[in-house]
This record gives structure tokens, C-alpha cells and sequence, in this order.
């Protein structure tokens, strides 16, 4: 990858929307190369897809909370199913496996306090080798899908 493939994809963070037309005369390179080197980004993976990001807040999902999870056993079954399962809830919008205690973090969105409780209760309590679950709300987003370093 060199410079004018991270120049592309800094651009395509920006706006995802852009045409390739577009994107060529920002990158200042024509527009078949370009077509070209997108192609390849896509392919190789460096470009996972493309999506709207909506605003959790237009949808109705005004509460955000972050929930800390330790598994009781950490053998290759539990951490499978656990995360199998995890996968599975909706609401989770991101599941990240950490080092050290506590073993996850999971970023949840839900309408409000009690549809969170009962998220809590009844599916993220319930998931495969939870010992403990700890949470915080989130009071601000300060930093919110900011596009990768180039």
C-alpha cells in the first residue's frame, strides 16, 4: 500500500459516497488507475464495504451504555459460545475481547433505562460463561467514528 492508495481511503472515510470521478480528481489521479486501485483495496480487504451511519438518536436508541464482561472460564468452548451468542444481540453495536479483567467490553444501544435493564437482565446476563457483568452509561460522545489515520 502507498501513499496514493492511503490518500484514497482517507477520502473514502470522508464520504463514502464519493463517485470515482470524484474520487480521482481528489486524489489528482485519472479515473481508470483510480477505478483500478479501488478495485484492488476492496479486494485485498483494506475496504471491508460501504454503509450509512446513521445517528442512533433518529432511530429512537437514545441510551448508550458499556458493559464490562467477565467469564467465568476462559477455555476455547466458553469463549466461543460466549461470543457466538454475543454476536447475536442487536443491541450490541460493539463487542471487543480485552486483555486482562474484565475479558470484554460491549458497547449497547437501546430506547431507554429499562429497555436497557431488561436487555441486562434478560439476554446479557444470560449469556454463555458470564460471571460478572459491570456497566456504565455514556454521558457524551466526544470522539465518534473518526476515520483511520493515514
Amino acid at each position: 500500500m502507498d501513499a496514493l492508495d492511503r490518500k484514497i481511503l482517507t477520502e473514502l472515510q470522508l464520504d463514502g459516497r464519493l463517485t470515482v470521478t470524484e474520487l480521482a480528481a481528489r486524489v489528482k489521479l485519472s479515473v481508470s488507475p483510480c477505478h483500478r486501485r479501488l478495485r484492488d483495496l476492496e479486494r485485498e480487504g483494506a475496504i471491508r464495504g460501504y454503509r450509512a451511519m446513521v445517528d442512533p438518536a433518529a432511530v429512537g436508541l437514545n441510551f448508550e451504555a458499556l458493559v464490562f464482561v467477565t467469564l467465568r472460564w476462559e477455555d476455547a468452548d466458553t469463549v466461543s459460545a460466549f461470543e457466538e451468542a454475543v454476536a447475536a444481540v442487536p443491541h450490541v453495536l460493539q463487542a471487543q475481547r480485552l486483555f486482562g479483567d474484565p475479558d470484554y467490553l460491549l458497547r449497547v444501544a437501546t430506547t431507554d433505562l429499562g429497555a436497557f435493564q431488561q436487555l441486562y437482565d434478560q439476554q446479557l446476563a444470560r449469556l454463555p460463561g458470564v460471571q460478572r457483568l459491570n456497566s456504565t452509561l455514556v454521558m457524551k460522545h466526544i470522539v465518534d467514528d473518526r476515520p483511520l489515520p493515514g
